[in-house]
């Protein structure tokens, strides 16, 4: 059958219309059929629930009142689909109504079943729905019969409730009674077992019980009975003095037969570490007594408040010296108050170096007997502390509470507190070194970094920074360089004035590169960056005194400073304590928001360093001294190179009429200024400045000498030779002591030369190239094939322009 729509190929015959009459006919009854079938479409399947079949055969009663209109017009498109204008199609239609007539019955069954089917379910729902409201009346009913029974009974229980609450309520109050007699019983027995061991004279296992009575004590500190807790405290104390003051007297004896404290210098300490016979009996003693007082550390913490400085100087937490170490310390606390408290004559103001010198003096005296004699009986007894840093972390207590009272006290006299500064940044820097005093540990850096203390310390930083920085620039010797005469180490040619400068701010760095705090380290930082930027000011006052002798020794040698200063800060922006600084500069300035997005990733991906900013004005002041003395010169160049643009290079000789080519005579004076400018500026620039120099010169000569007189002029064979002779056998080998191919920085006139002496042959063929050439490439190629590369096609058509040797061709 032809798709529907397609028009038959065969004309309609005269009988044909008979026929059509008839189909109409016969479809008539098939138009029910079809309503039907489109019912059908509905699912022929057994309906699920009895509201579905509901649903249906109140469709089914809505779609027998379709309109008449709507029927017919699904009747058309059905037979459309079905027969279309198929003619032959119609012999279809008996199978088509047959097939309906099937689905009509089909239908009419379903509608009647499902008719017959819904009384009786729905009434087996109302069935079930009556059924399952009877049982929840009857659980109702039991509830509340459960409800009425419970409640009766908590009545009558209630009184029973009260009896057992009260009884428990006993209980519990007699079982904290109990708890509360069992915890004096076991303080009472420990106590008793304390007194017994002492009156035995058994020391250890009264240290030892004592260790267990303390430990009971911090077990009892979160309860809220504060009598048992004050009986505890009361007889941990009691006891720990009685120990305390026993073995404190005999540990005394002991060091004192080891001539404790050793006041000598180590070469002399064999008395206390070298005895006679006795020797062994005493070290015995000795550590004996000391494992008996660590014992004694657990209740000298509870009972002891360790002394603490004021918090404005954000000491690091530590743990409390060991009793023994305490002890050992004693005679030297007493010495030092003796003589560095009060008004004696050893306690002086301007002098702190005298207390300063003494505990070092003391720490190096005691190390040896430390490490060799008690730093044994501490491992031995599994304690995991340091001897000897233990010792110096008591005196250094006794150094931080001197400095934190003088301090106050010469805030104000610049050259006290410099000295004060000074002499404890040396301090520091022995007790590191020498005596490997660590860093975590409070030191003399927290109390210079108390805000009153540390923002004097940068003024005063500043202020003779600044002194500092008149004297050397009004130095007779500032712009001279120390190691002038000797040239292996005056490479940078650096004059005194900027080394000196750079080597302040190296000292200003290793003064305060040990201060605790980022911030603090920070603020240093930024004085630098300020110290830096002034005597990049003070450079460019003198700078522009000297720009009209811009090629005189103080000019450059102000350059050569610049130079200096700022490939010292490059160097130093990778140094490990500067990027550790950025660090700590990136994470401030993200909280307090003082960067954009970008500039915090270029600090954060190491893109730009703290000393950016310095460098960048620095390069920008080289750049600019260097470009007036480039254009200096190059105005003389200019001049001297007068006569040699007038040359008359259409009538020079050609090279086959002259016995031997020489240098033009007008070019005399341009390369002799050229050469002894060079010289002058080698000898005062260091390396990397004149190396930018003279390819700066080049730069601009290269295009001055095309422009101004390669273009400017014509050239016969003789004048192009002569030029290509000046330029590549005597101008450029001026720069040959500079670089292998100096001919390769003057690629204009090197490529203008090859073109103006190409043989007439092959300047020829290539005019004819360049004017035939049709696109870039081949021009490109031929060009390249001659060795130019820097010109365009353009220029070396105007430079063959400029040959006037062409043959007539009688074009």
């Amino acid at each position: 059958m032809p798709p529907v729509g397609d028009t038959p190929g065969a004309p309609c015959c005269p009988e044909s219309g008979a026929e059509t009459e008839s189909i109409v006919e016969e479809s008539e009854p098939a138009a029910s059929a079809v309503a039907l079938c489109a019912r059908a479409s509905l699912p022929n399947s057994a309906f699920q629930g009895d509201i579905n079949n509901v649903a249906l055969v109140e469709s089914e009663q809505v779609s027998e009142n379709i309109d008449n209109s709507e029927l017919s017009a699904y009747v058309s498109a059905f037979i459309e689909k079905e027969v279309g204008n198929d003619l032959q199609s119609l012999k279809k239609l008996d199978k088509l109504i047959e097939q309906m007539t099937k689905n009509k019955i089909q239908l009419e069954e379903q509608v009647l079943t499902i008719s017959s089917e819904i009384p009786k379910r729905i009434q087996s729902a109302l069935e079930n729905a009556e059924e399952s409201k009877q049982f929840l009346n009857q659980f109702l009913e039991q509830e509340m019969h459960l409800l009425h029974s419970i409640n009766s009974h908590l009545l009558a229980s209630q009184p029973w409730m009260d009896g057992l609450g009260a009884m428990i309520n006993q209980i519990e109050e007699i079982e904290r009674h109990l708890a509360y007699l069992k915890w004096i019983s076991q303080i009472e027995e420990l106590s008793d077992n304390i007194q017994q061991y002492l009156m035995t004279n058994n020391v250890p296992e009264a240290a030892s019980t004592l260790v267990s009575m303390a430990e009971l004590d911090i077990r009892l500190k979160e309860s809220s009975c504060s009598h048992l807790l004050g009986f505890m405290r009361a007889t941990v104390k009691f006891w720990h003095k009685i120990l305390k003051d026993k073995l404190t007297s005999d540990f005394e004896e002991v060091l004192a037969q080891l001539n404790w404290p050793f006041i000598v210098p180590p070469q002399s300490q064999a008395v206390g570490l070298n005895r006679p016979a006795s020797a062994p009996e005493t070290y015995s003693n000795l550590e004996t007594l000391f494992c008996q007082l660590l014992k004694l550390q657990t209740s000298d913490e509870l009972l002891t408040e360790p002394k603490q400085l004021p918090e404005k100087y954000a000491l690091p937490a530590s743990p409390s010296i060991i009793l023994p170490i305490q002890i050992m310390l004693t005679p030297l606390q007493k010495r030092f108050r003796y003589h560095f408290r009060g008004n004696r004559q050893t306690n002086v103001m301007s002098k702190p170096e005298w207390y300063l010198a003494q505990v070092l003096m003391w720490i190096g005296n005691h190390t040896q007997f430390l490490d060799e004699k008690i730093q044994p009986i501490l491992d031995k007894a599994g304690c995991s502390v340091n001897a000897r840093l233990e010792f110096s972390r008591g005196l250094m207590m006794l150094v931080l509470e001197k400095l934190a009272a003088d301090i106050p006290c010469l805030l104000y006299d610049d050259n006290l507190f410099c000295h004060l500064v000074d002499e404890v940044l040396l301090f520091e820097r022995e007790l590191h070194s020498v005596h490997g005093y660590p860093g975590t540990f409070a030191n003399c850096m927290h109390i210079l970094s108390e805000e009153t203390c540390f923002q004097r310390w940068l003024t005063v930083e500043r202020k003779f920074a600044l002194q500092k920085m008149d004297s050397m620039l009004s130095s007779e010797a500032a712009w001279v360089s120390q190691y002038k005469d000797i040239t292996d180490v005056d490479e940078m040619k650096v004059p005194d004035c900027a080394e000196t400068f750079m080597t302040l701010l190296l000292v200003i760095t290793d003064r305060y590169k040990n201060l605790p705090m980022a911030s603090r380290k920070l603020e240093f930082l930024e004085l630098q960056k300020d110290l830096v930027d002034d005597f990049r000011i003070r450079l460019t006052q003198v700078m522009k005194e000297e720009s009209r002798a811009s090629l005189g020794f103080r000019y450059c040698a102000i350059l050569n400073a610049v130079n200096y200063i700022s490939t010292v800060l490059a160097d130093w922006a990778d140094n490990v304590f500067f990027l550790q600084l950025q660090q700590a500069a990136l994470e401030v300035f993200a909280e307090n928001n003082t960067l954009s997005k970008l500039q915090l990733g270029q600090l954060a991906s190491m893109e730009s360093s703290v000393f950016d900013d310095m460098i960048n004005l620095l390069e920008r002041l080289k750049h600019d001294m260097l470009t007036r003395q480039v254009d200096h010169v190059f105005r003389e160049v200019k001049d001297a190179a007068k006569l040699y643009k007038k040359e008359r290079w259409l009538s020079l000789p050609s090279q086959s009429e002259q016995a031997v080519m020489s240098l033009s005579s007008s070019a005399c004076p341009l390369l002799l200024t050229l050469r002894d400018r060079l010289l002058q500026l080698e000898q005062q620039l260091c390396f990397s400045l004149f190396k930018i120099f003279w390819q700066m010169l080049v730069e601009k000569l290269d295009v001055y000498i095309y422009q101004e007189i390669i273009l400017a002029n014509h050239f016969n064979e003789g004048g192009a030779a002569q030029l290509q002779f000046d330029m590549t056998r005597n101008l450029f080998p001026l720069f040959s002591h500079y670089c292998k191919r100096p001919e390769n920085y003057f690629k204009h006139v090197k490529e203008a030369c090859i073109v103006l002496n190409l043989n007439i042959g092959s300047a020829l063929l290539l005019k004819d190239v360049l004017q035939s050439a049709s696109g870039q490439l081949p021009a490109t190629a031929a060009l390249n094939e001659l060795g130019i590369y820097k010109l365009a096609q353009q220029d070396v058509e105007i430079l063959l322009n400029l040959r006037t040797n062409w043959p007539n061709t009688g074009k």
